[in-house]
């Protein structure tokens, strides 16, 4: 299959019943740099297979997740498209999470095949820029929050380009897990995302934590200067320091700081990103899934688990979800209950992603399912958030401060 493209002509592969089109470049950008659109190429671009990850280190979640290895380089701004035969259909673009610093949209398991067949839907899959490289902020250096940019780019892309693939440009539906849900967060927030989407999904979002002030992130950027060697006034050696080496003293600035916050994550800077994320016109006319899993924080602690899901995901994604009520949103609101009964980590951080995304291949080996991922659950899930994505309607009634557990057999009483 054959797609011309804003920058050129891209030829996919067929996969069942979907046509899947990987690796597609949707912006380029130099270090420490905003992106920008692509120079057009001439003749077909084959794009069967994935672009490169970001420049990243092994996940902390690998405990839950399990691992993976796959290519890396700086210049990683491509995005996956899964698209069923026909026209008009509703779009998912999904940002994946990894707080920021770990992950890609070209994983086996943010594979869009299944439910884009499933549910009759076009789903697009991201790579932005992660950790120092995403998302270091110092003046004379980096601006910050490149990493949301390159999400805003790639929705700005799917904007312009959907419609070759089947999408509908009108019937958008932004979805992001843990770091990708705070992102959208902060699109709902600010203006640069205005029209690019009709519908929000927030997956896990640790709306608890604050973006950071610019004063701390100034900081964590002289730490990273520290951890290279380099004195505040050499600084702009930053632009030739070996991917290997920033991504070392990355690690080492986060060792140093330990918690749950990273050191290179959203930056307070006044324009884009506000100190407070939820504010009086906060996701004007936008439609708004959210939740969380029961026990998030025990896929990254041990002791006190329940404070930090208290804290950093339920409490936060309740108030979220008054807020949007209150405003006059039109909001939806669950947790994710299920878990393998013998399960160290209960329902934690991620185990939602494998109903929704992926193959049961693509799971088999993520140590949270224990080899158990009910397909009735899947089936569950995928009807439930593609009602949402065409419809703007998941099943059940619109959320103040109820929320929906859902399990292995859809329950009875939704409410």
């Amino acid at each position: 299959m054959i797609v011309e493209t804003s920058a050129g002509k891209v030829r996919g592969s067929f996969e069942g019943a979907v046509a899947a089109f990987r690796g597609i470049p949707f912006a380029t950008a130099q270090r420490f740099a905003a992106p920008h659109a692509l120079a057009p190429w001439s003749g077909i671009r084959d794009s069967v297979e994935i672009g490169p990850a970001a420049p990243q280190l092994a996940s902390r979640l690998e405990r839950v997740m399990g691992g993976f290895t796959v290519a890396q380089a700086e210049d990683c701004l491509s995005l996956n498209v899964w698209a069923p035969a026909g026209s008009g259909h509703p779009v998912l673009v999904f940002l994946h999470g990894g707080g920021f610093t770990s992950g890609s949209g070209g994983l086996a398991w943010y594979d869009g095949a299944e439910l884009a067949e499933h549910g009759d839907i076009v789903v697009v899959t991201v790579n932005y820029r992660l950790g120092a490289l995403g998302y270091l902020y110092l003046p004379g250096v980096s601006e910050g929050n490149l990493g949301l940019l390159d999400q805003l780019a790639a929705l700005r892309w799917v904007r312009d380009n959907i419609a070759a693939f089947g999408g509908d440009p009108a019937r958008i539906t932004v979805a992001g897990q843990s770091g990708g849900a705070l992102s959208i967060l902060a699109m709902l927030a600010g203006t640069d995302g205005t029209g690019l989407f009709r519908r929000a999904i927030l997956q896990s979002a640790p709306a608890g934590m604050p973006p950071t002030s610019p004063e701390d992130a100034v900081a964590a950027g002289r730490m990273l200067l520290r951890e290279l060697d380099l004195a505040p006034d050499e600084q702009r050696r930053l632009f030739d320091i070996p991917v290997a080496d920033l991504l070392s003293a990355q690690y080492a600035v986060a060792a140093r700081g330990g918690g749950a916050v990273p050191p290179y994550q959203l930056v307070a800077d006044g324009d884009r990103v506000g100190a407070d994320l939820v504010r009086s016109d906060f996701a004007a006319g936008v439609e708004v899934l959210l939740g969380t899993t029961k026990d998030e924080a025990a896929a990254m602690f041990t002791d006190a688990a329940d404070t930090v899901t208290d804290q950093l995901f339920r409490g936060s994604t309740l108030r979220l979800a008054q807020t949007l009520a209150e405003q006059g949103n039109a909001a939806w609101l669950y947790r994710f209950d299920w878990h393998p009964a013998a399960s160290p980590f209960g329902a934690c951080h991620c185990l939602d992603l494998p109903f929704l995304l992926g193959s049961a291949a693509a799971w088999a080996h993520a140590p949270m399912l224990m080899g158990e991922r009910p397909e009735e659950l899947v089936e569950y899930m995928r009807e439930r958030w593609t009602g949402f994505i065409r419809d703007g309607d998941p099943g059940w009634p619109r959320a103040t401060e109820h929320h929906i557990n859902i399990h292995a057999a859809p329950p009875k009483d939704p409410t």
